[in-house]
C-alpha cells in the first residue's frame, strides 16, 4: 500500500497522469481538492440544516415535549381537583342526610306540639261544653222543681178546696190524696 501510495505521490509532482489500470487508488490533487470543498460543502451544509431545520424541529420537539408535560400536569391537578370535589360531595351528603334527619326530627317535636295544643283546645271546649250543660241541666231542674211546686201549690189548693167543701174524716182524706196522686201520676212525684 505505501508503494501505491508514493507512486500516486509520485505522479502528482511530476504533472503526469499515471497509468491507472495498475493502481486501485490513484491520489491527485484534483480528487483532493474535489474531496475538500465536498467535505465542506458537507460540513457548510450541515450547519445551514442545524440551523434551518434542526433548530426548529428541536425547538418543536422541546415545545411538544413541554405541552405534553404540562397535560400531564394540568390532569393531575384535575385528578386531585376530582379527588377533593368527590370527598366535598360525599361530605355533603353526609350533611344533607343529617339535615334531613334533623328536619325530620324538628318536625315530629313541632307536630306533637301541634297535637298537645289541640288536645288541650279540645278539652277546654270539651269543659266548656260540659260546663254549660251543667249549667243548662241546673236550670231545667231548677225549672222543673219550680213547676212541680206550682203543680203542689195547685193540688195542695184543690184539696184544701175539697177538704173545706166537704167536711171529710181521716179515711175520707186519705182517698182524696191517692186519687189526687193518681190523676198527677206518680212520675211526677219522682222528678225530684
Amino acid at each position: 500500500m505505501s508503494n501505491l501510495l508514493s507512486t500516486g505521490l509520485v505522479f502528482l509532482a511530476e504533472g503526469t497522469t499515471p497509468d491507472l489500470k495498475d493502481k486501485i487508488f490513484a491520489l491527485d490533487w484534483q480528487l483532493a481538492f474535489d474531496a475538500i470543498i465536498v467535505a465542506c460543502a458537507v460540513f457548510f451544509l450541515f450547519f445551514l440544516l442545524s440551523y434551518l431545520v434542526f433548530n426548529p424541529a428541536r425547538e418543536l420537539m422541546k415545545k411538544r415535549q413541554e405541552l405534553i408535560e404540562k397535560s400531564i400536569d394540568d390532569a393531575q391537578k384535575e385528578k386531585e381537583e376530582a379527588l377533593a370535589f368527590k370527598k366535598e360531595y360525599d361530605a355533603r351528603l353526609k350533611n344533607a342526610d343529617e339535615e334531613v334527619n334533623a328536619i325530620l326530627s324538628d318536625t315530629k317535636k313541632r307536630a306533637k306540639h301541634r297535637e298537645a295544643a289541640i288536645i288541650e283546645a279540645a278539652n277546654e271546649e270539651s269543659a266548656r261544653i260540659l260546663a254549660r250543660t251543667k249549667t243548662e241541666i241546673a236550670l231545667e231542674k231548677s225549672k222543673a222543681k219550680d213547676e212541680i211546686k206550682q203543680e203542689i201549690i195547685a193540688v195542695a189548693g184543690e184539696m184544701a178546696g175539697r177538704f173545706i167543701s166537704d167536711k171529710m174524716d181521716a179515711d175520707k182524706q186519705a182517698s182524696i190524696v191517692d186519687d189526687v196522686i193518681k190523676e198527677m201520676g206518680e212520675a211526677t212525684w219522682q222528678q225530684e
